[in-house]
């Protein structure tokens, strides 16, 4: 298990068609089939159907997404790099 250094995240998913997310950093890339976030537990992304971004504010690390959720996936390969390893590889 990756050491969380005290970050708290939640996740409430309702029925598979509105999810609710606190601890968002922000927001990488988004579509109607996947959102890829970046988070204080690590790297995540939504897979789905009709996906839209509700509400986002990055000052209360807020998160609301509606449509279809098929997955949520946590990346570590991602995390562990950070944002700006990424964008040079």
């Amino acid at each position: 298990m990756t050491e969380n250094n005290g970050a708290k995240q939640n996740l409430e998913l309702y029925d598979r068609k509105l999810l609710n997310l606190t601890g968002v950093v922000e927001v990488i890339n988004f579509d109607e089939t996947k959102i890829v976030l970046e988070t204080n537990l690590g790297s995540l992304v939504i897979l789905g159907e009709e996906l839209h971004i509700n509400q986002l504010d990055l000052d209360s690390s807020k998160l609301s997404v509606d449509g279809y959720i098929r997955e949520l996936k946590y990346d570590q390969e991602l995390h562990k790099g950070g944002i700006i390893k990424r964008l040079f590889k």
